[in-house]
């Protein structure tokens, strides 16, 4: 930010903030403020600084974004972020600004040293650096940072370091300060066993245990703690499997027995509440019209939401049938996998591309046994995906000559794949129980590691004692856009059955892919071109390159259109970076003004309906309403407000992390030079392996490349779902006994 904090770095960033050198090397993730986008304090000049600027805001002030642009304004910070700063702070944001500007870092964009900027021009000579508020905002921001960066907690060493980073002079008073004004969680988390019991602060025992010190935000450690809990819940209260038809048959007479002497329970309370919340953050993963809305009340006497036409839970099905089903799967990776279903409420399943039959044959497998199963994905391209792979697995047992039992009435017809985001709003899938939970006997989540804490959180919250859960995905892939490692975190604890898939991804790029995934990037046979290295010298010839592969090479010798196509890269900025290469794209693509709101009709896009997930689609044109986009062949609406906010990019090129999860029929993967950093085996093994038919990778990073896969496996996390789920068992291990 310019006139904040000295000369700029040659990166872009700044060399240090209002106070003291250096500043801005403190945790979290660092980087120039988006281009187009506000700037932070200090970008229109000093405003009225001190005694000015206090004599400015003396008196009432309006509430809403009227008052925040008025404290805005004086503290010389772009009065464009009210609206953010409402959205952020709530109603009375001017009044908070006017008490504690350092809480400024609460709106998305704003930097520490923008807001010192800000702060010293409405406190004058009273603001220093050991302010306690600014201590406060900082300890929050931080932990936000460390959140994009994948971090569910920070330890303690990591963030004292980072506030001695920016000044502030006694980083431990900062942390007691905020551990008791309950601003952050802390956490002992055992080193040397994670599966006993916690250790109490002021235990005085002879031999301490070492632990580790952790940081967090409520709503992450709430979200782990939850997982955790909902987990170990399906678990250990799953129920053997009876050995025979008859011992299922007289445990569903005792069963129903039971259950018409029940009185009858309502819904858990607010999950019409929740379900609504999720359908506004999630409408347009299932390529729905995300500006379709449902009414606000229902009558009194009518169906709890989401319960009308519920198939009953069937009944049990015996060990017998399950070995039956197992024997007669497509491969033998699928019968384990099925075996593992029938036994246990958790199962993890890793394998590649190939290995996505194995729950579709699972899926497949466990509808014709009669109970309610449906296979959750990402993205509406996965849902296709696994929906193709189901119809094929069905069709085999209905060749195999397995007796099918009758689906409940209420579920037959219920497609086999959904989408997480359509599934927990209601939009897609089988409905909610009378308890409230989903109406389901299987849930199968494909591309496990894509899954964040908090969706995790409120779909476990969602299954009743009972339901099997299976999380599939491939260990090599990257982790959730959001903090936490849940799929990872579940195969290190080693508390459920897990299975690794034998079927191999074939074909040169799955041979490729696979040589990644265990550290080896090699040169494959590619008789067909379904592999090209095209190697660059710098960023300019590496865009030039792109443009030239998608719209003419690939189309002309590989035969997939441009449309088909997608670029990927290492991330959003930087010469050869989405934003470099989608303006180049649409220009030699789909040149024009881009009236609306940046924005022509065919343009190819990327929206962001909520953080971390990515719809791609197509503008097909624009009113009073929003921009309209084709998502797969489902119209969705994007807001005038999220145009402007930034949820829509151009979506010719995107980061690896937007594309895990879907496939394109060919790949073009952007590896410039100064990509170094950015560069893992995980990012390479995601971005190679999106590619179906063909895959293009314009090489400019050199050695940089070979060392990544070789070396890097993955940029770390911090977190706690691995020590909380060992002491969960633990815990139900010394009930039970």
């Amino acid at each position: 930010m310019p006139g904040a904090s000295g000369p700029a770095r040659a990166d872009g960033g700044p060399t240090g903030g209002a106070y003291g050198p250096d500043a801005a090397s403190g945790g979290g993730q660092q980087g120039a403020a988006r281009p187009g986008g506000p700037q932070g304090p200090g970008t229109q000049g000093p405003g009225p600084h001190g005694a000015g600027a206090r004599a400015a805001l003396s008196g009432s002030l309006a509430p809403g974004i009227d008052g925040a642009r008025q404290v805005l304004a004086a503290g010389g910070a772009p009065e464009a972020l009210a609206d953010k700063a409402v959205r952020a702070l709530g109603e009375q944001a001017g009044e908070t600004l006017r008490e504690d500007p350092w809480r400024l870092l609460a709106v998305a964009g704003v930097r520490p040293e923008q807001a010192d900027t800000f702060a010293r021009a409405l406190l004058g000579p009273e603001c220093g650096p050991g302010d306690e508020r600014r201590g406060q905002a900082l300890i929050g921001w931080l932990l936000e940072q460390a959140a994009l960066a994948g971090h569910s907690a920070l330890e303690a060493s990591a963030l004292r370091a980072a506030l001695a980073a920016r000044a502030v002079p006694d980083p431990d008073e900062a942390l007691q300060t905020a551990i008791a004004e309950g601003e952050v969680l802390v956490f002992q988390d055992a080193l040397d066993d994670p599966s006993a019991p916690p250790r109490p602060a002021d235990a005085e025992d002879d031999e301490e245990r070492p632990v580790r010190l952790l940081f967090g935000l409520d709503r992450f450690a709430m979200a782990e703690e939850s997982v955790a809990d909902g987990l170990s819940r399906l678990l250990n209260t799953f129920e053997p499997v009876p050995e025979t038809d008859a011992e299922a048959e007289a445990n569903a007479s005792t069963s129903a027995s039971a259950d018409a002497e029940a009185p009858t329970e309502a819904g858990p309370e607010g999950t019409e509440e929740v379900d609504a919340e999720v359908d506004v953050d999630l409408a347009a993963e299932a390529g729905t019209d995300t500006d379709a809305t449902a009414p606000d009340t229902a009558p009194t006497d009518a169906p709890a939401p989401g319960t009308a036409d519920i198939a009953p839970r069937p009944p049990r099905v015996s060990a017998a049938r399950w070995e039956a089903v197992a024997a007669a799967a497509p491969s033998s990776s699928a019968g384990e996998l099925i075996r593992a279903a029938a036994h246990s409420g958790l199962v993890a399943h890793t394998g590649g591309e190939a290995a996505r039959a194995e729950p579709a044959a699972l899926i497949a497998a466990t509808r014709a046994l009669g109970l309610r199963a449906v296979g959750a994905t990402h993205t509406a391209d996965g849902r296709r995906r696994l929906a193709d792979l189901v119809a094929e697995a069905t069709a085999q047992y209905d060749a195999s000559g397995v007796p099918a039992a009758p689906a409940p009435a209420a579920a037959a017809g219920q497609p086999a794949a959904v989408t997480l985001g359509g599934l927990l709003a209601g939009r897609e899938g089988p409905g909610r129980d009378a308890d409230g939970s989903l109406a389901l006997d299987l849930l199968v989540v494909l591309d496990a590691p894509q899954l964040d804490l908090e969706t995790a959180a409120l779909l476990i919250e969602s299954l009743a004692d009972g339901t099997r859960l299976v999380l599939s995905g491939d260990p090599g892939v990257l982790w959730s856009a959001g903090p936490g490692r849940l799929f990872a975190d579940l195969l290190a604890a080693r508390c459920c059955p897990q299975v690794a898939s034998r079927t191999p991804d074939f074909g040169p790029i799955g041979e490729l892919v696979s040589g990644i995934g265990i550290g080896e990037l090699s040169e494959v046979e590619a008789p067909e071109k379904e592999v090209v290295m095209v190697p660059v010298r710098d960023a300019g010839e590496a865009v030039h390159r792109t443009v030239q592969l998608v719209a003419d090479s690939v189309p002309r010798a590989i035969g997939v259109p441009t449309a088909e196509t997608q670029v990927i890269t290492v991330g959003h900025g930087g010469a050869a970076g989405t934003r470099a290469l989608n303006a180049v794209l649409k220009e030699r693509l789909n040149p024009g003004p881009g009236k609306f709101g940046g924005f022509d009709p065919g343009d190819r896009v990327a929206y962001s309906p909520a953080p971390g997930r990515t719809v791609p689609g197509q503008v097909t044109g624009a009113d009073a309403d929003g921009l309209h986009l084709d998502c797969g062949g489902a119209p969705v609406v994007v807001p005038r407000d999220e145009v402007a906010g930034g949820a829509l990019r151009h979506g010719w090129a995107l980061t690896a992390h937007q594309a895990a999860g879907m496939r394109w029929p060919a790949a073009v993967v952007v590896v410039p030079g100064d990509a170094a950093p950015g560069l893992t085996r995980s990012w390479v093994y995601t971005a190679f392996g999106r590619g179906e038919r063909h895959l293009s990778v314009v090489q400019g990073a050199d050695q940089a490349l070979l060392r990544a896969v070789a070396e890097i496996p993955a940029k770390d996390r911090t977190t706690r779902l691995r020590t909380l789920l060992n002491l969960q068992q633990a815990q139900w291990q010394a009930d039970a006994s």
